[in-house]
């Protein structure tokens, strides 16, 4: 069974045309060849990454439940199939430079395409950088509600170029993020508090995963223990906060 998470480009513009096609993303992951919960992963991993969501869906499970491709999600299918065309034209001429040096050029572009374990990765922009003798502290604007703060050395923000108004992505590993029941506001030094819903959970014998829903579609998968999501008595419905250290934030760049 393909997993979602091995094609960011031309299999997840597959899953968006065939969940249009369908209304339903069970339908779709049908249709291309995935489980429900690698069709599920792909579409909250591309809601995150956009600025607007591309998938818009309704509770149903594998049973069902509706869902539709939203006009930016539409957008994205037709400047990809338009882009494809465009790249494998150039990739031909590209190749036809390079078939005396033996080098492939679709070796190359893959070798250097950033593939990453992180469960949860989101497009922003940098609104601030604050500067440290060895480390500066960068704000990026996620969504209306959404701020992460990172804590990176000096040394990344000048290589990345950082500035207010640079497009960034920021990954976060499931298992970096501390989850607590209720929007209280508790003392703790995470400098990050998002404020959510829980809308899934996957009961395992040792960890569950469980899924916070926020605004705009985005959403935040965390890895906990069993124990913990039981003593907190963790359910669908029930409103969570997420709590992210900064230094546990790495940032990329294009």
């Amino acid at each position: 069974m393909k997993r979602a998470g091995e094609s960011v480009g031309a299999a997840r513009i597959r899953l968006l045309e065939e969940i249009e096609r369908h209304g339903s993303i069970s339908a779709a992951a049908k249709a291309v060849g995935l489980s429900y919960k690698g069709a599920w992963d792909a579409v909250q991993a591309l809601n995150n990454l956009s600025r607007q969501p591309l998938v818009l869906a309704t509770a149903g499970g594998r049973a069902g439940g509706a869902a539709s491709v939203s006009p930016a999600g539409r957008a994205l299918i037709a400047a990809f199939g338009r882009a494809e065309t465009a790249l494998s034209a150039y990739a031909a001429e590209v190749q036809a430079v390079l078939d005396g040096e033996g080098v492939d050029f679709g070796d190359f572009l893959r070798s250097i395409t950033m593939k990453t374990s992180a469960r949860n990765a989101y497009h922003g922009t940098v609104t601030t950088v604050i500067d440290g003798a060895v480390n500066a502290e960068v704000t990026l604007k996620v969504s209306d509600s959404i701020d992460l703060v990172a804590i990176i050395t000096r040394e990344s923000v000048a290589a990345m170029d950082l500035k207010p108004g640079a497009a960034v992505v920021a990954l976060i590993k499931s298992s970096f993020v501390l989850l607590a029941s209720g929007h209280e506001r508790l003392g703790i030094s995470a400098r990050n508090r998002l404020l959510g819903t829980v809308s899934a959970i996957t009961t395992g014998a040792v960890n569950d995963e469980v899924t916070l829903a926020f605004d705009a579609g985005k959403t935040l998968i965390a890895i906990i223990t069993h124990g913990a999501c039981v003593e907190m008595g963790l359910e669908v419905g029930q409103p969570a906060q997420a709590l992210i250290k900064a230094s546990h934030i790495i940032l990329a760049s294009g």
